[in-house]
């Protein structure tokens, strides 16, 4: 055997004992998906007052519910945030001088479990003025889990229909909203959102902005 042969199979020979010497590999932990329940069956109670930071693609934005401005409102928000509903959601409803819309689920099987869980209406006592922000509606107590915040003062188109109760408002970040991406407008359809979630968004409007997170954090 040569002098170079040798050292080649003393080099696998080396290789082959380091590996079997080797501590065994831990596996990798796989994420798993948060399971989201249906509404329950006893709606939380919300605090008087509470923040909710969202995290976005572009940035935080931080929304400010008061309770007594429409309590069914508020306990929704703050039931569907603490169950991490909101987390993955698309803004897929983009109108500038308008609003900026989102809440609908990015798994058809989480809209099929709140497709039946609208609210009834509530007084308006807060006008729809920039930054506020309040539940969508198509009709009377309609309200499910849809959210939308003012770009401008809106109260002259929404007010006197009577339907868009604010829940609060956003006291920081109205310009990482003004920053999301428009491009799309109101394109995309919210019924095939429902039916098959962000693999349609992501199929036709891959540069809509989503929600990282939403988290109820300490008021300042």
């Amino acid at each position: 055997m040569s002098v170079r042969t040798t050292r080649i199979v003393l080099a696998i020979g080396l290789t082959a004992m380091a590996a079997c010497s080797a501590e065994p590999r831990t596996p990798t932990a796989k994420a798993v998906p948060r399971v989201i329940p249906a509404p329950a069956a006893t709606p939380m109670r919300s605090p008087d007052t509470y923040r909710v930071r969202v995290e976005t693609s572009k940035g935080p934005f931080t929304i400010e519910v008061t309770r007594a401005l429409a309590p069914r409102g508020a306990d929704r928000f703050y039931e569907l945030v603490t169950i991490g509903y909101y987390a993955g959601n698309r803004f897929f409803r983009m109108v500038p001088g308008f609003v900026v819309q989102f809440g609908i689920h990015g798994d058809p099987a989480v809209n099929a479990k709140w497709a039946q869980s609208a609210m009834a209406d509530e007084p308006q006592r807060l006008s729809n003025t920039r930054g506020t922000v309040a539940f969508t509606t198509v009709d009377a107590n309609s309200r499910m889990v849809q959210l939308y915040v003012n770009l401008v003062d809106n109260s002259a188109k929404l007010d006197r229909q009577k339907l868009y109760a604010p829940i609060g408002a956003v006291v920081e970040g109205m310009d990482v909203l003004e920053r999301l991406n428009f491009e799309y407008g109101e394109d995309p359809v919210q019924s095939r959102i429902m039916s098959r979630g962000n693999k349609y968004l992501d199929r036709w409007f891959p540069a809509l902005d989503s929600i990282v997170s939403a988290t109820v954090v300490p008021s300042s």
